[in-house]
C-alpha cells in the first residue's frame, strides 16, 4: 500500500469526523516520521462510534470486504491496497477496548494514544512502547521483526538512562 493512498483513506474519514489511530508497520513509520518498508495494508483501530461512517468511506473509496472477524477486526480491500479496521470502545475517560478471540480483550488506555507523521500529515496513533507491549504472544514475521527492532530503538530513546534516572553523571 503507498503513502498516497494511506493519505487518501485518512483524509476521508478525516473529513468525515472519524477518530481513528494508526496501529501496525504504518504506525511504528508515523512513530519515527518516516517510511521504513513497504506495507501490505493500513491497519485502524476505529472509534466503534463512527463504524458505519468509516465503512461508508471505505466503500466509497471503493473497498470491498474480504475478511470478516467482526467484532474484533474486519480486512477490507481494494486495487489500492487493503484495510485492517479494528472497532475500538471508548470509555467516558478515554480509555478504549476491543474484543479478542474467545472472550479476550485489547486495551488503548489514554495516556497511549498519542500522534506520529506521515508524510506531511501528522496522524493519531498508538505509543512504541504499548504498540511493543501488543507484538507479544505469536510468532513474528519478518516485517514484524522489524518493526520491532525500531519500537524498541523508539522505547529506548524515551527511557531514561540509569545514570539520568538516578541523576549521576
Amino acid at each position: 500500500m503507498e503513502l498516497r493512498e494511506v493519505e487518501r483513506v485518512l483524509q476521508q474519514l478525516d473529513a468525515h469526523d472519524v477518530r481513528y489511530w494508526v496501529l501496525g508497520g504504518w504506525g511504528v513509520d508515523a512513530l519515527l516520521g518516516h517510511q521504513t518498508r513497504e506495507h501490505r495494508d493500513l491497519d485502524l483501530a476505529v472509534d466503534a462510534t463512527g463504524w458505519d461512517t468509516c465503512l461508508e468511506r471505505a466503500t466509497e473509496l471503493g473497498y470491498e470486504s474480504e475478511t470478516d472477524w467482526l467484532p474484533i477486526r474486519l480486512e477490507l480491500v481494494s486495487p489500492h491496497g487493503w484495510l485492517d479496521l479494528h472497532p475500538v470502545r471508548f470509555s467516558e475517560s478515554g480509555d478504549g477496548v476491543q474484543a479478542g478471540p474467545d472472550a479476550t480483550t485489547y486495551d488503548y488506555p489514554k495516556e497511549h494514544l498519542t500522534t506520529g507523521a506521515l508524510g506531511e500529515r501528522v496522524v493519531p496513533c498508538v505509543s512504541a512502547a504499548w504498540q511493543l507491549r501488543v507484538h507479544t504472544g505469536y510468532e513474528p514475521r519478518p516485517q514484524d521483526v522489524q518493526d520491532l527492532a525500531v519500537l524498541t530503538s523508539l522505547v529506548d530513546e524515551t527511557t531514561p538512562s540509569r545514570h539520568q534516572a538516578t541523576g549521576n553523571a
